[in-house]
Protein backbone atom coordinates (compact mmCIF):
# COMPACT_ATOMS: atom_id res chain seq x y z
CA UNK A 1 0.00 0.00 0.00
CA UNK A 2 1.27 3.67 -0.99
CA UNK A 3 -0.10 6.08 0.90
CA UNK A 4 1.35 10.03 -0.79
CA UNK A 5 0.15 13.35 0.36
CA UNK A 6 -0.41 15.92 -2.37
CA UNK A 7 2.07 18.45 -3.19
CA UNK A 8 1.83 22.06 -3.00
CA UNK A 9 1.38 23.30 -6.70
CA UNK A 10 4.16 25.56 -8.12
CA UNK A 11 3.43 28.92 -8.43
CA UNK A 12 3.34 29.97 -11.93
CA UNK A 13 4.71 32.70 -14.04
CA UNK A 14 2.36 35.74 -14.11
CA UNK A 15 2.93 38.23 -17.20
CA UNK A 16 3.11 42.06 -15.81
CA UNK A 17 -0.31 43.32 -16.30
CA UNK A 18 -2.80 43.86 -13.51
CA UNK A 19 -4.91 41.04 -12.20
CA UNK A 20 -8.25 41.59 -10.27
CA UNK A 21 -8.20 39.98 -6.61
CA UNK A 22 -11.66 38.33 -7.74
CA UNK A 23 -9.65 36.67 -10.51
CA UNK A 24 -7.53 34.81 -7.95
CA UNK A 25 -10.03 34.02 -5.45
CA UNK A 26 -11.82 32.40 -8.13
CA UNK A 27 -8.89 30.42 -9.05
CA UNK A 28 -8.02 29.46 -5.58
CA UNK A 29 -11.79 28.23 -4.76
CA UNK A 30 -12.16 26.51 -7.79
CA UNK A 31 -8.55 24.76 -8.32
CA UNK A 32 -8.15 21.63 -6.17
CA UNK A 33 -5.54 23.33 -4.49
CA UNK A 34 -3.51 21.94 -1.40
CA UNK A 35 -1.98 24.89 -0.60
CA UNK A 36 -3.96 24.98 2.99
CA UNK A 37 -2.75 24.58 6.69
CA UNK A 38 -3.79 20.91 6.62
CA UNK A 39 -2.76 18.71 3.71
CA UNK A 40 -4.92 16.45 2.59
CA UNK A 41 -4.00 12.91 2.71
CA UNK A 42 -3.94 10.78 -1.03
CA UNK A 43 -4.57 6.81 -0.26
CA UNK A 44 -3.33 4.75 -3.15
CA UNK A 45 -3.85 1.03 -1.91
CA UNK A 46 -3.37 -2.41 -3.99
CA UNK A 47 -4.64 -4.88 -1.68
CA UNK A 48 -5.11 -9.21 -2.42
CA UNK A 49 -8.52 -10.37 -3.14
CA UNK A 50 -9.98 -14.29 -2.93
CA UNK A 51 -13.23 -14.13 -5.46
CA UNK A 52 -15.96 -16.29 -5.48
CA UNK A 53 -16.31 -17.13 -9.55
CA UNK A 54 -18.66 -19.55 -11.38
CA UNK A 55 -15.16 -20.90 -12.42
CA UNK A 56 -14.08 -20.87 -8.36
CA UNK A 57 -12.49 -19.08 -5.48
CA UNK A 58 -9.57 -17.49 -7.66
CA UNK A 59 -7.49 -13.98 -6.64
CA UNK A 60 -7.80 -10.98 -7.82
CA UNK A 61 -6.20 -7.66 -7.35
CA UNK A 62 -8.49 -4.39 -6.11
CA UNK A 63 -6.69 -0.72 -5.96
CA UNK A 64 -8.33 1.63 -4.06
CA UNK A 65 -8.32 5.15 -4.19
CA UNK A 66 -9.09 8.29 -2.27
CA UNK A 67 -8.65 11.81 -0.24
CA UNK A 68 -8.86 11.40 3.05
CA UNK A 69 -8.42 14.97 5.39
CA UNK A 70 -5.10 14.99 7.53
CA UNK A 71 -7.13 15.71 10.21
CA UNK A 72 -11.24 16.51 11.73
CA UNK A 73 -12.36 17.98 14.67
CA UNK A 74 -14.63 15.99 17.31
CA UNK A 75 -18.29 15.49 15.89
CA UNK A 76 -16.77 16.73 12.30
CA UNK A 77 -18.66 15.21 9.66
CA UNK A 78 -16.67 14.77 6.48
CA UNK A 79 -16.51 12.92 2.96
CA UNK A 80 -13.78 10.65 1.35
CA UNK A 81 -13.49 12.25 -1.91
CA UNK A 82 -12.32 10.63 -5.22
CA UNK A 83 -13.09 7.58 -4.36
CA UNK A 84 -12.17 5.40 -7.38
CA UNK A 85 -12.42 1.07 -6.98
CA UNK A 86 -10.37 -0.87 -9.52
CA UNK A 87 -10.67 -4.55 -9.48
CA UNK A 88 -8.35 -6.58 -12.07
CA UNK A 89 -10.07 -10.10 -12.24
CA UNK A 90 -8.65 -13.17 -13.48
CA UNK A 91 -8.76 -14.36 -16.95
CA UNK A 92 -11.59 -16.94 -16.09
CA UNK A 93 -13.63 -14.41 -15.02
CA UNK A 94 -13.60 -13.48 -19.12
CA UNK A 95 -14.59 -16.91 -19.79
CA UNK A 96 -17.13 -16.97 -17.70
CA UNK A 97 -18.66 -14.01 -19.00
CA UNK A 98 -17.96 -15.02 -22.71
CA UNK A 99 -19.80 -18.24 -22.13
CA UNK A 100 -22.87 -16.89 -20.91
CA UNK A 101 -22.74 -14.80 -24.54
CA UNK A 102 -21.40 -11.56 -23.06
CA UNK A 103 -19.34 -8.98 -25.40
CA UNK A 104 -18.72 -6.17 -22.31
CA UNK A 105 -20.06 -5.94 -19.23
CA UNK A 106 -21.68 -2.72 -16.97
CA UNK A 107 -20.29 -2.79 -13.27
CA UNK A 108 -21.45 -1.76 -10.08
CA UNK A 109 -19.21 -2.43 -6.93
CA UNK A 110 -20.46 -2.37 -2.96
CA UNK A 111 -17.12 -2.06 -0.52
CA UNK A 112 -17.71 -2.86 3.45
CA UNK A 113 -14.85 -0.16 4.53
CA UNK A 114 -15.04 -0.65 8.31
CA UNK A 115 -14.32 2.58 10.34
CA UNK A 116 -12.84 2.23 13.70
CA UNK A 117 -12.15 4.62 16.75
CA UNK A 118 -10.35 3.04 19.69
CA UNK A 119 -12.77 0.11 20.85
CA UNK A 120 -15.62 1.48 18.86
CA UNK A 121 -16.49 0.56 15.08
CA UNK A 122 -18.76 1.11 12.70
CA UNK A 123 -18.90 -0.21 8.67
CA UNK A 124 -19.70 2.27 5.75
CA UNK A 125 -20.41 0.82 2.07
CA UNK A 126 -18.55 2.67 -0.43
CA UNK A 127 -20.83 1.88 -3.86
CA UNK A 128 -19.53 2.77 -7.47
CA UNK A 129 -20.78 1.98 -10.65
CA UNK A 130 -19.23 2.17 -14.05
CA UNK A 131 -19.99 2.29 -18.19
CA UNK A 132 -20.01 -1.08 -20.21
CA UNK A 133 -16.25 -2.07 -20.37
CA UNK A 134 -15.81 -4.69 -23.30
CA UNK A 135 -14.29 -7.67 -22.35
CA UNK A 136 -10.56 -8.27 -23.54
CA UNK A 137 -9.76 -10.74 -25.78
CA UNK A 138 -7.20 -12.57 -23.77
CA UNK A 139 -5.76 -11.79 -20.05
CA UNK A 140 -7.20 -10.05 -17.06
CA UNK A 141 -10.46 -7.70 -16.77
CA UNK A 142 -9.49 -4.48 -15.30
CA UNK A 143 -12.51 -2.77 -14.05
CA UNK A 144 -12.89 0.89 -12.22
CA UNK A 145 -15.96 2.11 -10.56
CA UNK A 146 -17.00 5.88 -9.23
CA UNK A 147 -19.22 7.12 -7.18
CA UNK A 148 -20.39 9.24 -3.64
CA UNK A 149 -19.34 7.48 -0.60
CA UNK A 150 -21.18 8.18 3.04
CA UNK A 151 -19.57 10.93 5.17
CA UNK A 152 -18.06 10.06 8.83
CA UNK A 153 -17.34 12.02 12.30
CA UNK A 154 -15.49 10.91 15.04
CA UNK A 155 -16.85 10.88 18.72
CA UNK A 156 -14.32 11.72 20.24
CA UNK A 157 -10.23 12.35 20.76
CA UNK A 158 -8.04 9.45 18.60
CA UNK A 159 -7.51 8.31 15.58
CA UNK A 160 -10.21 7.31 13.26
CA UNK A 161 -9.21 4.47 11.15
CA UNK A 162 -10.34 3.02 7.87
CA UNK A 163 -9.84 -0.68 6.75
CA UNK A 164 -11.29 -2.55 3.12
CA UNK A 165 -13.76 -5.45 3.82
CA UNK A 166 -15.44 -7.41 1.50
CA UNK A 167 -16.32 -6.43 -1.89
CA UNK A 168 -19.17 -7.17 -4.11
CA UNK A 169 -19.39 -6.76 -7.72
CA UNK A 170 -22.79 -6.84 -9.48
CA UNK A 171 -21.89 -7.61 -13.38
CA UNK A 172 -24.37 -6.88 -15.76
CA UNK A 173 -23.39 -8.41 -19.24
CA UNK A 174 -24.47 -6.94 -22.39
CA UNK A 175 -24.78 -9.85 -24.93
CA UNK A 176 -22.07 -10.37 -27.95
CA UNK A 177 -25.03 -10.26 -30.84
CA UNK A 178 -27.46 -7.44 -30.16
CA UNK A 179 -30.45 -8.96 -31.60
CA UNK A 180 -29.88 -11.66 -28.92
CA UNK A 181 -31.23 -11.95 -24.82
CA UNK A 182 -29.29 -9.88 -22.59
CA UNK A 183 -27.06 -12.45 -20.59
CA UNK A 184 -28.37 -13.00 -16.74
CA UNK A 185 -26.22 -10.26 -14.38
CA UNK A 186 -23.55 -12.24 -11.80
CA UNK A 187 -22.34 -11.07 -8.56
CA UNK A 188 -19.15 -11.99 -7.64
CA UNK A 189 -18.51 -12.10 -3.89
CA UNK A 190 -14.84 -11.37 -3.05
CA UNK A 191 -13.25 -11.27 0.15
CA UNK A 192 -9.80 -9.46 1.67
CA UNK A 193 -7.32 -11.82 1.44
CA UNK A 194 -4.96 -13.37 4.63
CA UNK A 195 -1.93 -12.11 3.64
CA UNK A 196 -2.92 -8.16 2.73
CA UNK A 197 -0.59 -5.24 4.26
CA UNK A 198 -1.52 -3.78 7.05
CA UNK A 199 -4.90 -5.78 7.48
CA UNK A 200 -6.16 -4.02 4.62
CA UNK A 201 -5.74 -0.22 6.19
CA UNK A 202 -6.73 2.49 4.55
CA UNK A 203 -5.86 5.84 5.79
CA UNK A 204 -5.57 7.02 9.60
CA UNK A 205 -7.35 10.37 10.20
CA UNK A 206 -6.29 11.65 13.75
CA UNK A 207 -9.86 13.68 15.27
CA UNK A 208 -9.70 16.46 18.01
CA UNK A 209 -6.95 18.24 20.09
CA UNK A 210 -4.97 15.13 21.26
CA UNK A 211 -2.09 13.91 19.97
CA UNK A 212 -2.46 11.25 16.61
CA UNK A 213 -2.47 7.58 18.52
CA UNK A 214 -4.51 8.57 21.54
CA UNK A 215 -5.84 5.99 23.48
CA UNK A 216 -9.26 5.49 24.74
CA UNK A 217 -12.72 7.40 23.63
CA UNK A 218 -14.54 10.14 25.84
CA UNK A 219 -18.07 9.22 26.86
CA UNK A 220 -20.17 10.86 24.83
CA UNK A 221 -20.51 13.65 27.81
CA UNK A 222 -16.85 14.06 26.95
CA UNK A 223 -14.84 12.90 30.19
CA UNK A 224 -12.46 10.32 29.20
CA UNK A 225 -13.03 6.70 30.41
CA UNK A 226 -10.18 4.11 30.69
CA UNK A 227 -11.81 0.93 28.72
CA UNK A 228 -11.84 -1.20 31.74
CA UNK A 229 -13.21 0.95 34.48
CA UNK A 230 -15.70 0.23 36.89
CA UNK A 231 -17.93 3.03 35.53
CA UNK A 232 -18.07 0.81 32.66
CA UNK A 233 -20.21 -1.42 34.28
CA UNK A 234 -21.49 -5.05 33.42
CA UNK A 235 -20.25 -5.99 30.02
CA UNK A 236 -23.61 -5.50 28.39
CA UNK A 237 -23.54 -1.87 29.43
CA UNK A 238 -20.16 -1.65 28.18
CA UNK A 239 -20.92 -2.77 24.72
CA UNK A 240 -23.61 -0.15 24.77
CA UNK A 241 -22.15 3.09 25.94
CA UNK A 242 -19.19 1.89 23.19
CA UNK A 243 -22.14 1.41 20.70
CA UNK A 244 -22.76 5.29 21.67
CA UNK A 245 -19.16 6.32 21.08
CA UNK A 246 -18.98 3.92 17.77
CA UNK A 247 -18.08 6.54 14.28
CA UNK A 248 -20.98 8.32 12.96
CA UNK A 249 -21.56 6.79 9.54
CA UNK A 250 -24.24 9.35 8.09
CA UNK A 251 -25.23 7.33 4.69
CA UNK A 252 -26.78 9.13 1.71
CA UNK A 253 -30.27 8.88 2.31
CA UNK A 254 -33.00 7.98 -0.08
CA UNK A 255 -34.68 11.25 -1.07
CA UNK A 256 -38.33 12.27 -1.43
CA UNK A 257 -40.55 13.74 -4.27
CA UNK A 258 -40.24 17.55 -3.99
CA UNK A 259 -44.23 19.30 -3.70
CA UNK A 260 -45.98 19.90 -6.23
CA UNK A 261 -46.03 23.38 -5.61
CA UNK A 262 -42.26 23.45 -5.76
CA UNK A 263 -41.65 22.49 -9.34
CA UNK A 264 -42.23 24.19 -12.75
CA UNK A 265 -45.99 23.38 -14.08
CA UNK A 266 -45.69 20.70 -17.03
CA UNK A 267 -48.27 20.71 -19.23
CA UNK A 268 -48.91 21.94 -23.16
CA UNK A 269 -50.59 25.14 -24.13
CA UNK A 270 -51.66 27.63 -27.08
CA UNK A 271 -48.14 27.67 -28.04
CA UNK A 272 -47.49 24.24 -27.94
CA UNK A 273 -51.17 22.09 -28.60
CA UNK A 274 -50.73 18.72 -28.19
CA UNK A 275 -50.99 15.68 -30.87
CA UNK A 276 -52.38 12.21 -30.65
CA UNK A 277 -49.22 11.38 -29.82
CA UNK A 278 -47.77 13.65 -26.98
CA UNK A 279 -46.54 12.67 -23.84
CA UNK A 280 -44.80 14.72 -20.68
CA UNK A 281 -42.89 13.84 -18.01
CA UNK A 282 -41.03 15.08 -15.18
CA UNK A 283 -36.91 14.26 -14.89
CA UNK A 284 -34.34 15.08 -12.69
CA UNK A 285 -31.09 13.64 -11.24
CA UNK A 286 -27.48 14.25 -10.73
CA UNK A 287 -24.48 15.62 -12.77
CA UNK A 288 -20.78 14.84 -11.42
CA UNK A 289 -18.05 17.28 -12.21
CA UNK A 290 -15.15 14.78 -11.72
CA UNK A 291 -12.72 18.14 -11.50
CA UNK A 292 -14.20 19.28 -8.33
CA UNK A 293 -15.14 15.64 -6.74
CA UNK A 294 -19.15 17.02 -6.07
CA UNK A 295 -22.52 16.68 -7.93
CA UNK A 296 -24.74 19.02 -8.93
CA UNK A 297 -28.49 18.31 -8.62
CA UNK A 298 -30.61 18.57 -11.05
CA UNK A 299 -34.24 19.62 -9.93
CA UNK A 300 -37.28 18.43 -11.36
CA UNK A 301 -37.37 19.64 -15.27
CA UNK A 302 -40.64 19.35 -17.85
CA UNK A 303 -40.06 17.43 -20.93
CA UNK A 304 -42.38 17.51 -23.95
CA UNK A 305 -42.29 14.44 -25.77
CA UNK A 306 -43.76 13.32 -29.30
CA UNK A 307 -43.45 9.25 -29.22
CA UNK A 308 -43.11 8.27 -32.73
CA UNK A 309 -45.04 5.27 -34.35
CA UNK A 310 -43.24 1.71 -34.23
CA UNK A 311 -41.81 0.59 -37.36
CA UNK A 312 -40.31 -3.38 -37.67
CA UNK A 313 -36.82 -3.52 -37.47
CA UNK A 314 -33.98 -6.01 -39.05
CA UNK A 315 -35.13 -9.63 -39.05
CA UNK A 316 -34.47 -12.03 -36.51
CA UNK A 317 -35.65 -16.33 -36.11
CA UNK A 318 -36.16 -15.70 -32.13
CA UNK A 319 -37.17 -12.07 -32.35
CA UNK A 320 -39.97 -9.36 -33.35
CA UNK A 321 -38.26 -6.08 -33.29
CA UNK A 322 -39.15 -2.71 -33.07
CA UNK A 323 -37.93 0.27 -33.62
CA UNK A 324 -39.04 3.82 -32.56
CA UNK A 325 -37.91 7.17 -32.89
CA UNK A 326 -39.30 10.28 -30.50
CA UNK A 327 -38.29 13.62 -30.13
CA UNK A 328 -38.66 15.47 -26.91
CA UNK A 329 -37.66 18.95 -25.39
CA UNK A 330 -37.24 20.73 -22.04
CA UNK A 331 -40.19 23.11 -21.48
CA UNK A 332 -39.44 25.87 -18.46
CA UNK A 333 -41.39 29.54 -19.12
CA UNK A 334 -41.43 28.81 -22.99
CA UNK A 335 -38.07 28.06 -22.87
CA UNK A 336 -36.08 24.61 -24.10
CA UNK A 337 -34.16 24.73 -20.92
CA UNK A 338 -34.20 23.14 -17.24
CA UNK A 339 -34.73 25.70 -14.09
CA UNK A 340 -32.30 27.47 -12.77
CA UNK A 341 -30.11 24.84 -10.52
CA UNK A 342 -27.65 25.80 -7.74
CA UNK A 343 -24.93 23.39 -6.68
CA UNK A 344 -21.92 24.13 -4.19
CA UNK A 345 -18.65 22.62 -4.41
CA UNK A 346 -15.76 22.55 -1.66
CA UNK A 347 -12.31 22.92 -2.77
CA UNK A 348 -9.60 21.31 -0.08
CA UNK A 349 -9.37 24.29 1.59
CA UNK A 350 -12.94 23.97 2.01
CA UNK A 351 -13.63 27.47 0.38
CA UNK A 352 -17.60 27.30 -0.50
CA UNK A 353 -18.18 28.01 -4.63
CA UNK A 354 -21.50 28.26 -5.37
CA UNK A 355 -22.94 27.99 -8.92
CA UNK A 356 -26.45 28.88 -10.54
CA UNK A 357 -26.64 26.99 -13.58
CA UNK A 358 -29.23 25.88 -16.15
CA UNK A 359 -28.98 23.04 -19.41
CA UNK A 360 -30.34 25.20 -22.45
CA UNK A 361 -30.75 22.86 -25.74
CA UNK A 362 -29.44 23.83 -29.43
CA UNK A 363 -31.64 21.23 -30.63
CA UNK A 364 -34.16 18.37 -30.23
CA UNK A 365 -33.60 15.50 -27.74
CA UNK A 366 -33.59 12.25 -29.63
CA UNK A 367 -34.96 9.14 -28.26
CA UNK A 368 -34.44 5.87 -30.24
CA UNK A 369 -35.72 2.78 -28.80
CA UNK A 370 -35.43 -1.00 -30.25
CA UNK A 371 -37.59 -3.38 -28.57
CA UNK A 372 -37.12 -7.28 -29.01
CA UNK A 373 -40.37 -9.64 -28.02
CA UNK A 374 -38.88 -13.08 -27.61
CA UNK A 375 -41.32 -15.67 -29.55
CA UNK A 376 -40.61 -18.31 -26.94
CA UNK A 377 -42.27 -16.45 -24.14
CA UNK A 378 -42.99 -12.77 -25.60
CA UNK A 379 -40.44 -10.90 -22.57
CA UNK A 380 -39.54 -7.75 -23.83
CA UNK A 381 -36.20 -5.99 -23.86
CA UNK A 382 -36.16 -2.35 -24.68
CA UNK A 383 -32.93 -0.93 -25.03
CA UNK A 384 -33.38 3.11 -25.75
CA UNK A 385 -30.59 6.18 -26.13
CA UNK A 386 -31.05 9.47 -25.61
CA UNK A 387 -29.15 12.26 -27.61
CA UNK A 388 -29.80 15.44 -26.51
CA UNK A 389 -27.22 18.79 -27.81
CA UNK A 390 -27.10 20.79 -24.45
CA UNK A 391 -24.59 23.70 -23.86
CA UNK A 392 -24.05 24.38 -19.99
CA UNK A 393 -24.82 27.92 -19.10
CA UNK A 394 -23.64 29.43 -16.14
CA UNK A 395 -26.04 32.51 -14.89
CA UNK A 396 -24.43 33.69 -11.18
CA UNK A 397 -21.10 32.83 -9.46
CA UNK A 398 -19.96 33.26 -5.90
CA UNK A 399 -16.92 32.60 -3.84
CA UNK A 400 -17.23 32.72 -0.02
CA UNK A 401 -20.42 34.37 -0.44
CA UNK A 402 -19.06 37.24 -2.73
CA UNK A 403 -20.61 37.49 -6.28
CA UNK A 404 -18.83 37.82 -9.12
CA UNK A 405 -20.40 39.32 -12.62
CA UNK A 406 -19.57 36.57 -14.99
CA UNK A 407 -22.03 38.50 -17.52
CA UNK A 408 -24.70 37.50 -19.62
CA UNK A 409 -23.18 34.95 -21.58
CA UNK A 410 -21.21 32.48 -19.64
CA UNK A 411 -22.11 28.94 -21.24
CA UNK A 412 -20.05 26.08 -22.70
CA UNK A 413 -18.53 26.92 -26.18
CA UNK A 414 -20.30 23.60 -27.84
CA UNK A 415 -22.54 20.79 -26.03
CA UNK A 416 -21.88 18.59 -23.42
CA UNK A 417 -20.29 15.37 -25.43
CA UNK A 418 -20.47 11.76 -24.89
CA UNK A 419 -18.79 9.11 -27.39
CA UNK A 420 -21.73 7.77 -29.53
CA UNK A 421 -22.30 3.97 -29.96
CA UNK A 422 -23.33 4.85 -33.83
CA UNK A 423 -20.47 8.25 -34.51
CA UNK A 424 -21.27 7.71 -38.57
CA UNK A 425 -25.26 8.17 -38.21
CA UNK A 426 -25.42 10.65 -35.27
CA UNK A 427 -22.47 13.22 -35.49
CA UNK A 428 -21.73 15.92 -34.17
CA UNK A 429 -21.64 17.43 -30.15
CA UNK A 430 -24.45 15.80 -28.09
CA UNK A 431 -24.85 14.46 -24.44
CA UNK A 432 -25.87 10.33 -24.97
CA UNK A 433 -27.72 8.75 -22.13
CA UNK A 434 -28.57 5.47 -22.05
CA UNK A 435 -30.92 2.73 -20.26
CA UNK A 436 -32.82 -0.46 -20.56
CA UNK A 437 -35.72 -1.55 -20.04
CA UNK A 438 -37.38 -5.96 -19.84
CA UNK A 439 -41.25 -6.88 -19.21
CA UNK A 440 -42.32 -10.15 -18.44
CA UNK A 441 -45.68 -10.84 -19.07
CA UNK A 442 -48.15 -10.64 -16.35
CA UNK A 443 -45.13 -8.88 -13.99
CA UNK A 444 -44.36 -4.97 -13.75
CA UNK A 445 -42.20 -3.43 -16.46
CA UNK A 446 -38.02 -2.93 -14.86
CA UNK A 447 -35.91 -0.56 -15.83
CA UNK A 448 -35.96 2.04 -18.28
CA UNK A 449 -39.23 2.48 -20.64
CA UNK A 450 -40.36 5.38 -22.57
CA UNK A 451 -43.69 5.36 -21.61
CA UNK A 452 -43.76 3.97 -17.40
CA UNK A 453 -39.68 6.19 -17.08
CA UNK A 454 -37.08 4.88 -15.24
CA UNK A 455 -33.24 5.59 -14.83
CA UNK A 456 -30.91 6.64 -17.52
CA UNK A 457 -27.17 6.98 -17.06
CA UNK A 458 -24.14 8.10 -19.17
CA UNK A 459 -21.00 9.74 -19.36
CA UNK A 460 -20.02 13.19 -20.91
CA UNK A 461 -17.07 15.59 -21.56
CA UNK A 462 -18.04 19.23 -20.10
CA UNK A 463 -16.34 21.62 -22.93
CA UNK A 464 -14.54 24.62 -22.51
CA UNK A 465 -16.32 27.83 -21.48
CA UNK A 466 -16.94 31.10 -23.80
CA UNK A 467 -18.17 34.44 -22.99
CA UNK A 468 -17.57 34.53 -19.05
CA UNK A 469 -16.74 37.67 -17.48
CA UNK A 470 -17.17 41.40 -18.15
CA UNK A 471 -14.33 43.77 -20.14
CA UNK A 472 -12.60 43.90 -16.77
CA UNK A 473 -12.22 40.21 -15.98
CA UNK A 474 -12.78 37.53 -17.75
CA UNK A 475 -13.01 34.46 -16.46
CA UNK A 476 -13.60 31.99 -19.30
CA UNK A 477 -9.77 30.35 -18.73
CA UNK A 478 -10.61 29.98 -15.23
CA UNK A 479 -13.90 28.25 -15.73
CA UNK A 480 -12.42 26.17 -18.18
CA UNK A 481 -9.53 25.13 -15.98
CA UNK A 482 -11.56 24.04 -12.85
CA UNK A 483 -14.77 22.18 -14.79
CA UNK A 484 -13.98 21.20 -18.38
CA UNK A 485 -13.10 17.59 -18.82
CA UNK A 486 -14.02 14.03 -19.61
CA UNK A 487 -15.09 11.55 -17.03
CA UNK A 488 -18.45 13.56 -15.76
CA UNK A 489 -20.96 10.67 -14.97
CA UNK A 490 -24.94 11.44 -14.90
CA UNK A 491 -27.80 10.09 -13.46
CA UNK A 492 -31.03 11.03 -14.73
CA UNK A 493 -34.51 9.25 -13.59
CA UNK A 494 -37.47 10.20 -15.25
CA UNK A 495 -40.67 9.81 -13.83
CA UNK A 496 -43.73 8.11 -15.56
CA UNK A 497 -45.14 10.14 -18.65
CA UNK A 498 -49.04 11.72 -18.88
CA UNK A 499 -50.48 10.28 -22.67
CA UNK A 500 -52.35 13.47 -23.19
CA UNK A 501 -54.74 11.71 -25.74
CA UNK A 502 -55.52 8.97 -23.24
CA UNK A 503 -55.06 10.30 -19.83
CA UNK A 504 -55.08 7.91 -16.76
CA UNK A 505 -56.10 9.66 -13.61
CA UNK A 506 -55.89 8.06 -9.93
CA UNK A 507 -58.65 5.58 -8.88
CA UNK A 508 -58.92 3.28 -6.59
CA UNK A 509 -57.73 1.02 -9.09
CA UNK A 510 -55.16 2.04 -11.17
CA UNK A 511 -52.08 4.15 -10.33
CA UNK A 512 -52.57 7.42 -11.38
CA UNK A 513 -50.71 8.96 -14.86
CA UNK A 514 -52.36 12.35 -15.20
CA UNK A 515 -53.35 14.55 -12.78
CA UNK A 516 -56.71 16.92 -13.70
CA UNK A 517 -55.28 19.90 -15.88
CA UNK A 518 -53.11 16.90 -17.63
CA UNK A 519 -49.64 17.30 -15.83
CA UNK A 520 -47.63 14.16 -15.22
CA UNK A 521 -48.64 12.44 -11.97
CA UNK A 522 -45.62 11.49 -11.00
CA UNK A 523 -42.92 13.48 -9.60
CA UNK A 524 -39.79 11.09 -9.86
CA UNK A 525 -36.88 11.75 -7.21
CA UNK A 526 -33.06 11.45 -8.03
CA UNK A 527 -30.90 8.65 -7.64
CA UNK A 528 -26.94 9.33 -6.77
Amino acid sequence: MRVRRAAAPRPSRTRARTTSTAAFVVLAALLPTTASATDPQEVEAELPYVCALPSGRLPATVRISAVFPERAENGEAFTPAGVATTVELPAEAVADLTARGAAEVRPATRLAVGVAQSEAKATATWRGSAEPVPLPASGPLTLTTTGDVPSVAGRGDGDLTFTAGGLAIDLTPGPADPAAAAPGSLTVDCSLAEDAPDQGLLATVPVGTGAPGTSGSPSPSGSPQAPGSPEDGPGDRREERQGDRSPKVLEPSPGTAPDRDDVPPCRYDEQHPPTDVSLNAYVTGYANVKKLKGAAYLPPSCVLIEQGLPETGPPDPEYLIFDTVSYANFHYRERERTPPFEATFLSFDFAPVTATMVLEQTGPMRIDSRMRMSLSDFTTITDTYVRAPLVLRVLDLEVNGTPLDVGSGCRTETSLTSADPDPAKFPGDHLVLYGRGEQIIGLPATGYLLLSGGTLSGETTIPAFTGCGTDVEDLDRLLTASVSGPGNHIKQVQGQTCAIAAPVFPSPTNEGQCTEDLQPYEIPVAER
